[in-house]
């Protein structure tokens, strides 16, 4: 993309320093606009946060790093390389899968190695081989559909997807006939198999019962793409995106928040900080998730924000860090440890709104590929199921999430990490109430708006405000959604929104 200063060298507030606004922010200095980002803690990164303590190194927010490209291609937006500030290591095995009846299975991306580990479960390997290779091809066909317009075009609505990839493609070759779940039951007679694959879905924090089936793309952004670990820590991600900001000259004000974004008529202004000061500029793109930022810093009326009622938070998380004085050797760097009733677990979520008795939960064990994450002889463990949003009608009480991590703790224990609760050193919990307040994430939600073909077809917010001709949105809670590749796509695609508006208005 050009680097050729804009026109009339136009001005941007960038609200917030999570990865997409740092996506934003960069894409659109890269064009010529002049930048600045405003951000109400202390460090950048937003939701991708650091947490150190007595030596071990735990990252608050995402753990697995996914589709290098798109982060490639923002630093080729701004002249630079990738390579000369962040530094990958992959990561192998990509799980390792627990169940209550002991099984323990890999995924690892070696076919061959895969095809072995396919004989711990019961019957035919080779059926198993055939069928996996099946529903990759699947995936595979739904994850290039989705990239060649979805993500690379960053498109925003049903319009634009069927004016990009017309009727045919839309209708037969996009998989929404299917639930996630239903397409996954289509390709694999093994139900272990069947709850692995249904558990790709916490890439964006729903259920693979809502979910249509072209998410059964996600298996392929790794299988095809790798599974990475940024060296050093997830959170060198952020610093290395701070030195990006350092060589362009974007500079960021810490410790600000807004208090509202200023708009006349259709249009809007700048923001107003809580200290009252007031910052002018000809866009706003508000990093802030949509249904808070339209509620708290432009305070629509209801029956405005009732016609997004579609975009509904995906899942919270109780989010469990523990630092132990042993190494449990049976764990990976990616861990799950499954439910004995899958779609029980789903529907406690997600329909019912209740904390689940029996979660699936994912653990972390990074020190697997980074041992500086702990002191010698000890581990960093990271786990998280997942939960509903906060009920703002039917909140559930510091109580009821401490009694979910009991239930946590006795399943681990009970599937092999033996007496974890007497070797833990080190422990620090988020609940959803910890992370809105943080993020301002609507009702404590992780990874922006549901994927649920019922409410939304899996769309998200658009990037572009329907109000606010001048005001876009990025990050998880706007089309293509939740996760690190995701919003530093979006990002991108804002910063081409933007450039496109401006130069039909030059």
């Amino acid at each position: 993309m050009s680097q050729s200063p804009s026109p009339r060298n136009k001005s941007v507030i960038v609200v917030g320093a999570g990865l997409g606004g740092l996506s934003a922010a960069i894409s659109l200095k890269a064009e010529g606009f002049n930048v600045e980002i405003v951000e109400k803690n202390d460090k950048i990164g937003g939701k991708l946060n650091l947490l150190e303590i007595d030596g071990f190194g735990f990252d608050l927010g995402p753990s697995i790093f996914t589709l290098p490209q798109f982060f490639e291609s923002l630093w080729e937006r701004a002249g630079k390389k990738m390579s000369d500030y962040v530094e990958l290591e992959s990561v192998h095995p990509h799980w390792r899968n627990f169940f209550e009846d002991g099984l323990v299975l890999d995924l690892i991306e070696d076919p061959v190695g895969q095809k072995e580990e396919f004989k711990k479960l019961p019957g035919d390997p080779d059926l198993h081989s055939k069928q996996f290779e099946n529903f990759l091809e699947y995936g595979r066909e739904q994850y290039q559909l989705c990239d060649d317009g979805y993500f690379r075009e960053g498109l925003d609505n049903v319009w634009e997807m069927l004016r990009h990839y017309g009727f045919y493609k839309m209708m037969f070759q996009m998989d929404h006939r299917h639930k996630m779940s239903e397409a996954i039951a289509n390709h694999f007679d093994d139900d272990y198999l069947r709850r692995i694959f249904e558990y790709f879905i916490k890439y964006v924090g729903s259920s693979a019962k809502d979910a249509p089936g072209y998410m059964n793309l996600m298996p392929i952004i790794q299988y095809d793409y790798g599974l990475w670990y940024v060296k050093g820590g997830m959170y060198n991600l952020a610093v290395g995106l701070g030195k990006l900001l350092d060589d362009l000259e974007i500079p960021v004000r810490f410790n600000s928040e807004v208090a509202s974004i200023n708009q006349t008529g259709n249009l809007v202004q700048g923001v107003t900080l809580t200290d009252g000061d007031t910052l002018s500029s000809d866009y706003v793109v508000c990093n802030m998730e949509v249904l808070p930022a339209y509620r708290k810093l432009l305070s629509e009326p209801p029956e405005f924000m009732k016609k997004l009622k579609k975009f509904e938070p995906a899942c919270s998380g109780l989010v469990i860090h523990l630092g132990t004085n042993k190494i449990y050797d049976q764990l990976a760097h990616h861990n799950f440890f499954y439910s004995k009733d899958q779609s029980k677990h789903f529907d406690t979520v997600f329909q019912k709104g209740e904390l689940p008795e029996d979660p699936t939960i994912y653990l972390v064990a990074p020190t697997r590929t980074d041992p500086s994450k702990a002191p010698e002889g000890c581990d960093n463990i990271k786990i998280l199921p997942h939960i509903p949003p906060i009920n703002p009608d039917k909140p559930h009480t510091h109580e009821d999430y401490m009694a979910l991590k009991d239930r946590v703790i006795d399943k681990l224990e009970r599937m092999g990490l033996t007496d974890l609760r007497k070797h833990i050193i080190v422990e620090d919990t988020l609940t959803p109430v910890d992370i809105e307040r943080m993020y301002n994430s609507n009702r404590g939600s992780i990874y922006g708006v549901v994927s649920d073909w019922n409410r939304n077809q899996a769309f998200k917010a658009p990037k572009q405000s329907s109000k606010y001709k001048n005001l876009f949105f990025t990050g998880g809670s706007v089309n293509p959604g939740g996760g690190m590749p995701m919003v530093i796509l979006c990002g991108q695609k804002v910063a081409d929104r933007v450039v496109k508006q401006e130069a039909r208005s030059a």
